[in-house]
This record gives structure tokens, C-alpha cells and sequence, in this order.
């Protein structure tokens, strides 16, 4: 993770909101609780960033749907770890979609975008963190070793939404994202139109170790750079050049022997990607 090495152990030094709210406002005082305090550990939850701070209290950060954390050293080029940080060129100030602005004692700086403000920031006390709304009613992690075909069978028993759709509900299985649902589709040769009822079983056993397998391959990979996606220290993800569905619609199917070309449909209002002729 980009952000360790500037936060796990640091201290926040200054925080700056540059508006009152992100998808939903800052909770009261909100920079000021955070100026200061020391991040004793730095791990997710789901689609969420947890920052445990000193003093039994967790920032919890989500990135919406284009936001990111961009990190720049202070005032040179800086290695800390595997990572190489630079700061911004002479001169060049803080965009508009720049929200929240968070120097720590690394030294470092991180600056939090969000064109779409789909992002959200607030803090929680850290003994309350799974009863809290945000986390109450998510699902297991799919890196886990609990997530496995006995608990895949369980709760898709009875289902009738598509798998597909089964699978990007965070109270099923929390983090998956839709690229990473359809390349796992894929590698297990299920349809993404299968009713989710119809999976446990062999087809669960067989779609555990995709999923496990493609989110494991993306996180070496350093995710997927689509748009305007980039790690915290401002280098690209390189899945995308592995994806064997997602966004290859009209391409042939990379399985061998097949002679089915990739197709696109919506789910859910989301483009799920998919080859009619293996995926079953």
C-alpha cells in the first residue's frame, strides 16, 4: 500500500478541508481531531481505508468512485520503502477537485481528489467500528481464509438474483468490484446471467480459487489504471493489460479452443463482460 510508509507510525501534522462535505459532509471539527494524532496501523475493510489513530478513535476513508490519495514528499524526491515520492512542480498549487490536504511527520503530504466527491471521510470510535453503519451488515472478506465454498454455499442458497449481482452485494462478500467479478467469472467458466442459486456446489468450489486468484494477481499488479487512476505515488496499475473479459467486448475469448467472442450486457446498471460460449 502506497500510504504506509508516509502514515503507519507517522503523525498527522496538519489537516486541511477545502470544503465543508465530500458525498456527505465532514463530521464536526473533523481536521482539527485529526491534527495531531499518530496512525498506529493502516489496513482496509471492504472498499474502505482505516487509518487507527491513538486514542481509540479510526479515520475511515472511502475513495468513491474516482477519488485517490496522492502523496508527494516534502520539498524533494523522497524513497520510503519501495516507493519513490516527488513533490509537485515548483509553482503548481492545489486544483479545485483537491479536498482534503494532510501533511504528516514523514515528512509527506497527501492530498486526497475527488472529482465526483463520490469519496467520504469521517471518524469513528475504534470499539465501535464493526457496529457502526458503514460496517455493521458487510459481508466477509474474499481474501480470507473463511471465505471458502462451504460459506459460498450458504449464502447464495435460495438466491435468485444473477451471480453476477450476488457477487458485488458487500453483505455477500465485501470489496469485490465489478472488474474483478467478471475476470473471476470468467476463469471459473460461469455465466454472469446464472442464477446465484445455482452455483453452490462444484461451480462455488471452482469460482473460490478465481476470485481468490485474480484479486491476489491485481494487488501485484498494483490494481487496474482506468481513467484517471493512479497508485498514491502517482504510478499506473497494470491488470488492465491482463484482463481477459473486461472491456474486450467483440474480441475473441482468450480460452483455448474456444470460438466465442467477448460480449458486454448490463447488470444492475453496471457492464458486465462475459463469453456466451464457455461461461455456462
Amino acid at each position: 500500500m502506497g500510504l504506509a510508509p508516509v502514515l503507519e507510525h507517522h503523525r498527522l501534522t496538519k489537516v486541511v478541508t477545502r470544503r465543508g462535505d465530500l458525498r456527505v459532509p465532514f463530521p464536526p471539527h473533523f481536521a482539527e481531531r485529526l491534527t495531531g494524532r499518530r496512525v498506529e496501523r493502516l489496513f482496509r475493510r471492504a472498499k474502505y481505508l482505516l487509518a487507527e489513530l491513538d486514542g481509540g478513535e479510526t479515520w475511515v476513508v472511502h475513495l468513491g468512485m474516482s477519488g485517490r490519495m496522492s502523496v508527494y514528499a516534502e520539498g524533494r524526491e523522497q524513497k520510503l520503502g519501495q516507493y519513490v515520492y516527488e513533490l509537485a512542480p515548483p509553482g503548481a498549487g492545489l486544483g479545485t477537485h483537491d479536498h482534503v490536504v494532510i501533511e504528516t511527520d514523514a515528512p509527506a503530504r497527501i492530498v486526497f481528489t475527488d472529482h465526483r466527491r463520490f469519496g467520504l471521510m469521517t471518524i469513528v470510535e475504534t470499539a465501535a467500528l464493526d457496529r457502526h453503519p458503514l460496517f455493521a451488515r458487510l459481508g466477509i472478506e474474499p481474501l480470507s481464509k473463511a471465505f471458502d465454498a462451504a460459506y459460498l454455499d450458504g449464502v447464495l442458497a435460495g438466491k435468485r438474483t444473477p451471480i453476477k449481482s450476488a457477487l458485488l452485494d458487500q453483505r455477500v462478500v465485501a470489496g469485490l468490484g465489478n472488474i474483478y467479478v467478471c475476470e473471476a467469472l470468467f476463469r471459473a467458466h460461469i455465466s454472469p446471467k446464472r442464477s446465484a442459486a445455482t452455483v453452490p456446489g462444484k461451480r462455488a468450489a471452482a469460482l473460490i480459487p478465481a476470485i481468490k486468484t485474480v484479486l491476489a494477481e491485481a494487488i501485484k499488479a498494483g490494481g487496474s489504471s482506468l481513467r484517471d487512476y493512479a497508485q498514491a505515488d502517482g504510478a499506473l496499475g497494470e491488470f488492465q493489460h491482463r484482463f481477459s473479459v473486461y472491456d474486450r467486448v467483440g474480441k475473441p475469448c482468450p480460452t483455448p479452443g474456444c470460438k466465442g467472442k467477448i460480449r458486454r450486457i448490463v447488470q444492475a446498471g453496471r457492464s458486465t463482460f462475459y463469453c456466451s460460449s464457455c461461461q455456462r
